[in-house]
Parts: structure tokens; C-alpha cells; sequence
């Protein structure tokens, strides 16, 4: 068509929604990472979720500091010792809590590889597919998640797969 402006190419379906869940990630009140997630399905996005502490409680910039980093715990350990929700679990309660069926081949987008705890919440949430961007020191949850048929799928951003 003459004079039509020429569009740029579409980015990847992985690409896209990464990137979503970056911006996602930029709600989080975390002072050591940001952290974002985007459960998908045919890809359609049912929820979002970003780390932080449970609604209506004081986030660890108005306490004073990170407590893991007060006590000097190291990333990947005693991950109970935080006052945070995970953004793969807060994407898990979004859903439930706005009645959105997590049934059945659901993605996952993270911007880091999810830890042990998050992992068993995305089996049982029957997340098939984990498209992450950064490594995060779990091997029990690359273990877990190996066994019950999850596809670990490291992402950079000139992944071409899912076009």
C-alpha cells in the first residue's frame, strides 16, 4: 500500500512478554532485587506479580533497611527470613485471588530462575514451561522442577523461539 508507514518487525512472543514482566518488576519495593512475573496462557496474560511484603504492611525501606542484609544472609538461603512475598507467588495469589483458573499449561515469565519454594507453587499451579532471564542459586528447585516435566528455558533478549 502506497504511503503506509512500514511497522517494525513484532518482537517474539518470549520477548514480549518479558519485557512485560520488567515493567512489572519496577513495582517492586525490594531493596536488594526486583523481581516480576507474568503467568501466561495461550498466550493470554492472567497475572502479574512483583516482590514485596504483604498488602497493607511496612515495606524494608521504611523499617530501616533489609533485614537479610542486616544479618548478613547470603542470596539463595534461609529465604524465609524475608519479609517479602516472591513475584511468582504474588502472580499465584493475584490469580486466586480474582478467581483466574490457573488449569492447565500455564508459562511462566520471571525475571530470575524461581527458588525451591516458588517452584513447588508453580508445579502445583501447573506451570509447564519457566521462560527466566537471571540464575538464582537453587539447584533443589532446578531439581524439583526437572523432575515433574517443566521446561527451563533461560532467556536473553535476541531469543528468537516462539515466534
Amino acid at each position: 500500500m502506497a504511503g503506509r508507514d512500514v511497522l517494525p518487525p513484532r518482537p517474539p512472543w518470549d520477548d514480549y512478554f518479558m519485557a512485560i514482566c520488567h515493567v512489572v518488576a519496577t513495582r517492586s519495593t525490594c531493596l536488594r532485587r526486583h523481581v516480576g512475573a507474568v503467568l501466561v496462557k495461550d498466550r493470554r496474560i492472567l497475572s502479574t506479580g512483583y516482590n514485596g511484603p504483604p498488602q497493607g504492611l511496612a515495606h524494608c525501606d521504611e523499617l530501616g533497611g533489609c533485614y537479610r542484609e542486616q544479618h548478613q544472609i547470603p542470596s539463595g538461603q534461609r529465604i524465609e527470613l524475608c519479609r517479602a512475598l516472591h513475584a511468582e507467588q504474588n502472580a499465584i495469589i493475584q490469580a486466586a485471588v480474582h478467581g483466574v483458573s490457573l488449569d492447565e499449561s500455564i508459562v511462566c515469565y520471571c525475571t530470575n530462575q524461581p527458588c525451591v519454594t516458588c517452584a513447588k507453587m508453580l508445579i502445583n499451579a501447573n506451570v509447564v514451561r519457566i521462560v527466566y532471564e537471571r540464575q538464582y542459586p537453587d539447584p533443589l528447585s532446578v531439581q524439583m522442577l526437572t523432575e515433574a516435566g517443566v521446561e527451563l528455558c533461560p532467556w536473553s533478549s535476541t531469543d528468537t523461539r516462539n515466534d
